[in-house]
């Protein structure tokens, strides 16, 4: 499984738009075949910060997301939102029953 944690700074008061636009693009990323979860989450301890947090079952998954009409939509529609570029970090897991 890979995990995505992908962190947005964006431009001050643009935070509930921001999280408006996104509601679309995770509706069509959740139905992808190879998507285990996709969520957008505030960072409450940053009123400017949000963060993606992913699941793909592998990285060909994540890939093909990335090159999907939706992302690249969402890419051109939240440029004027966001305050410089995503931080993007990617983990190799697996899940542990304890």
């Amino acid at each position: 499984m890979l995990v995505v944690i992908a962190k947005l700074m964006v431009k001050p008061e643009k935070k509930a738009e921001l999280f408006s636009l996104a509601q679309p693009l995770i509706a069509a990323t959740r139905a992808e075949q190879g998507c285990i979860s996709y969520t957008l989450l505030d960072d409450r301890n940053d009123p400017n910060a949000c963060f993606f947090l992913e699941e793909w079952i592998d990285k060909a998954a994540l890939e093909q997301h990335l090159n999907t009409a939706h992302i690249c939509e969402w890419h051109k529609k939240s440029a004027d939102l966001l305050a410089g570029k995503m931080d993007l970090k990617l983990f190799q897991a697996e899940a542990v029953k304890l």
